[in-house]
């Protein structure tokens, strides 16, 4: 069983209802040979999200974000399948490849879509999906100005905060005073709120608020943490906190 195998016979909870189950059809048979039908849980009122459920919300939103701009191209399917192989090894990308290029074929109904998400997954399990697609996107070395858009439609409709998306989207698209956003609080701030800003941020992001969604997930969740960090110490540095 690959990878996809394995997070999807974890369960798949929710996402099989609604639209997100609507655009799943294909997956046992072109991605999940080794998992039987009787492993998938569907549960009625799971909301948990498992990494099953996690990993193909994913896959549909990364599909909507590269749809953004009307076309794709080879390469793009290349950024990802390379994403995929750095987080989480060949086999998964190879897997998360063919899962991608079904979805691409299909139309998204991306508000229905993030409705279901916003309904059924934790917050700190769509700050990850967040993060993530800025991680897709970025793949290529820039977050293009469609795909953007979509980002922003997409955290605005699973229900991000507008502090909590600045935050996460500084870490990629670095602002004026991008640090400070980072931390979600202004160049004004005094050192002691700094560091209380510091010790809630790191506290929402931190690895373990995802655990939930497996260790390979869990992992992802650090860059982001790390992020958080970088931007706490060269506040420091700029104003010789200790």
């Amino acid at each position: 069983m690959g990878q996809f195998g394995k997070w999807i016979g974890g369960g798949l909870g929710w996402v099989m209802g609604g639209p997100i189950g609507g655009l799943l059809g294909f997956l046992v048979g072109s991605v999940v040979d080794n998992v039987q039908i009787g492993d998938l849980s569907v549960g009625q009122g799971n909301t948990r999200t498992t990494p099953g459920g996690f990993g193909v919300t994913l896959m549909v939103l990364i599909a909507a974000v590269m749809k953004a701009d009307g076309k794709v191209v080879k390469s793009e399917l290349d950024y990802v399948k390379q994403f995929f192989a750095r987080q989480f090894g060949q086999n998964a990308a190879g897997e998360a490849s063919m899962m991608l290029r079904d979805l691409l074929k299909q139309n998204i109904p991306l508000t229905d879509v993030c409705n279901q998400i916003a309904r059924n997954m934790d917050y700190s399990s769509r700050l990850q999906l967040l993060h993530l697609l800025f991680n897709v996107s970025l793949a290529d070395g820039i977050v293009h100005s469609s795909e953007q858009q979509v980002i922003n439609r997409i955290s605005d409709y699973i229900g991000i905060s507008s502090a909590d998306f600045a935050s996460i989207s500084n870490m990629f698209i670095p602002e004026t005073d991008s640090s400070y956003k980072i931390l979600e609080i202004k160049p004004s701030a005094t050192n002691e709120d700094v560091k209380k800003a510091y010790r809630r941020i790191a506290m929402k992001y931190h690895p373990d608020k995802v655990s939930h969604l497996g260790e390979d997930f869990r992992k992802t969740a650090d860059e982001k943490f790390r992020k958080v960090n970088e931007a706490y110490e060269k506040i420091k540095k700029e104003r010789n906190m200790t």
